[in-house]
């Protein structure tokens, strides 16, 4: 080859070397414009005057330097432990003030109101019974209670049995009173004896229900039926007296319960969510329950992810009318908008938070937010047996406003 060539070549492969590196760079740079940002992390942990520890009693709850320090009494299925099963913001009130309740389950209703905190307990109602599935009609809360054919010994009771008013099914709680009343009984939607509700979804229009019978005791066999009604009056007004001629029932069946019920894909999760958690690992998989403040039933949403070696997190989440916020269980909250009269977190960008972090067995199980305090409840559980519970309170006024603008 000659000189000549030999320098046209180089030339040639030089500048080609050269575009391929300008290429490389560019579609660098557009990948890293892409990927997520790290939200601000805002830590809780090191100011004692800014949250507080609570665990339940069985008579309501007390305070706790620490969930490993409180009394230990006993492990129970989660069915029948006192823990949250249940919680939700209500909608906002033309004042702008809004309330929160939990289930404490075996307890009562929590009810929260900025910094107060009340239990309204209710032994008929809560003492024997699993009360699980908060939803909201018109601002009243509402609620299931049932007996788990598992875990509750008294269902196979011969007075259990006989009195077909003790088949509670949906229950409503006056806010005024702090007292529980009965709305649907199970005798209400089946003729099938021994039968409890143990589940439903409340589209907003229809309710689905899943009943189990127990029809054998001495074999121990049950029966699952499923039927979806609707209310011909106000829901609040009915009572079981009356439920029987005000409510439409329909048969239906397990594959339509099912498809109700069934986990979607997170990407058809609403989209605040989704864009309230574009800073989170999205290579993590997780499943988050999605809630309405003062709305009908949860909508859960799973983000797979099949090359992961991480563990499928559990998270929470809330949309109210001015912020969203998303719970994991690991400690980790996501809060994006503004608090009641406070401005816009980060110009309406998500604020990340990391809650204490909880000893080894314990979790973060749900979360409301009322006025400027969270209360995140907490547990500690070994499978599907719950030991200590409670919740914790943090003042995201002093928290998270004096740092984040």
């Amino acid at each position: 080859m000659s000189k000549k060539n030999y320098v046209k070549n180089s030339a040639f492969l030089l500048g080609a070397a050269l575009l391929c590196l300008m290429a490389l760079l560019l579609c660098g740079c557009k990948k890293k414009d892409k990927a997520p940002k790290e939200p601000d992390f805002v830590e809780i942990g090191s100011q004692k005057s800014d949250h507080a520890w609570y665990y339940f009693t069985q008579d309501g709850f007390a305070q706790v330097d620490l969930p490993r320090n409180a009394p230990f009494a006993g492990s129970f299925p989660y069915t029948e432990a006192v823990r949250i099963s249940s919680a939700n913001n209500g909608a906002t009130n033309p004042d702008g003030s809004v309330k929160a309740y939990a289930l404490a389950n075996r307890l009562g209703v929590i009810c929260f109101e900025d910094d107060n905190v009340t239990v309204a307990k209710d032994v008929n109602i809560f003492s024997n019974r699993t009360a699980s599935n908060l939803v909201f009609i018109d601002g009243i809360p509402l609620f299931s209670v049932y007996k788990s054919a598992f875990f509750n010994d008294t269902i196979t009771s011969a007075a259990y049995k006989k009195d077909t008013s003790t088949h509670l099914f949906l229950v409503q709680f006056d806010d005024a009173s702090k007292i529980s009343y009965p709305v649907i009984n199970s005798t209400n939607l089946t003729d099938k004896l021994n039968s409890e509700v143990t589940d439903f979804y409340w589209d907003g229009k229809d309710w689905y229900c899943s009943i189990k019978s127990l029809s054998d005791e001495a074999a121990g066999k049950t029966d699952f039926s499923y039927i979806k009604f609707s209310p011909a009056a106000p829901l609040a007004s009915i009572s079981p007296v009356s439920a029987s001629d005000l409510i439409t029932i329909k048969e239906s069946s397990v594959n339509e319960f099912r498809q109700v019920m069934s986990v979607k894909s997170y990407d058809q999760a609403p989209e605040r969510i989704r864009n309230m958690l574009k800073g989170f690992d999205q290579s993590i998989p997780f499943v988050i329950e999605v809630k309405s403040a003062g709305g009908s039933s949860a909508r859960i949403y799973e983000n797979q992810a099949p090359d992961s070696f991480e563990t499928e997190l559990k998270a929470k989440a809330i949309i109210s009318q001015s912020w969203s916020a998303a719970l994991f269980e690991d400690g980790t909250l996501f809060i994006e908008g503004a608090l009641p009269g406070k401005h816009i977190l980060r110009g309406g960008k998500a604020v990340a938070i990391r809650l204490p972090k909880l000893d080894q067995g314990y979790v973060y199980s749900d979360f409301v937010i009322s006025g400027t305090i969270l209360y995140a409840a907490w547990e500690e559980s070994d499978f599907y047996k719950v030991s200590r519970s409670g919740f914790l309170s943090v003042d995201l006024d002093s928290t998270l406003y004096s740092i984040i603008r």
